[in-house]
């Protein structure tokens, strides 16, 4: 036994030489492989969900529809459409009360592929100059026919007469391979009451 192991270390060794990832296939690959096995079938429907893949090429593969301030003590929702016109949005203001608890909420859609990686960053500015950038890890997502929908951790908005005042947050919508798959710009702004 004790000769046998040289050429068995050899050969694993000749193994991790010659070894080359797997090619990344899309979904529809994915799907059509091995689709008479009806065990794999349902593992693969388990992982992916059962997806109506969007043939049209001109349909991009992440489509993000809305972003919204989660706040219990809220007068009202604070949402803002992402599929219409962005130049509108850099005119929105949010009213947040200082010192309250949100989370900001994106909803998205992915049509095509399986997409890893997503990040929602966002950098907050005051006066022109930058005060916040903080970048978030959304996560690996397959394509389905309703909307994906992530959640930030609580934020809590500034607090106390020095941080009072109008933010203009840029907010991003990207992923590992920094694809900008959105860029939008609204503002935020931190009074002593929601009426103030």
């Amino acid at each position: 036994p004790s000769q046998n192991e040289p050429v068995s270390d050899e050969l694993s060794l000749l193994a991790a030489v010659d070894y080359k990832p797997p090619a990344q296939k899309s979904l529809q690959e994915i799907q059509e492989l091995d689709k008479d096995d009806e065990s794999l079938r349902k593992y693969k429907e388990t992982l992916l969900g059962n997806p109506a893949v969007v043939a049209d090429p001109t349909v991009p593969n992440i489509v993000v529809t809305e972003m919204s301030l989660e706040c219990e003590a809220a007068p009202h929702p604070l949402v803002l459409d992402l599929t219409g016109d962005l130049e509108t949005l850099k005119k929105t203001t949010f009213v947040l009360k200082e010192g309250v608890e949100y989370k900001i909420k994106i909803k998205f859609r992915v049509n095509k592929e399986i997409v890893s990686g997503l990040k929602y960053i966002q950098q907050s500015y005051r006066k022109g100059i930058r005060v916040d950038k903080t970048e978030y890890m959304v996560g690996s997502y397959g394509p389905k026919s309703e909307e994906h929908e992530y959640k930030t951790t609580m934020e809590e908005a500034p607090k106390g007469v020095l941080t009072r005042g109008t933010y203009n947050i840029k907010s991003k919508f990207t992923d590992d391979d920094k694809h900008d798959h959105l860029s939008w710009e609204w503002n935020l702004a931190v009074k002593k009451d929601w009426k103030d």
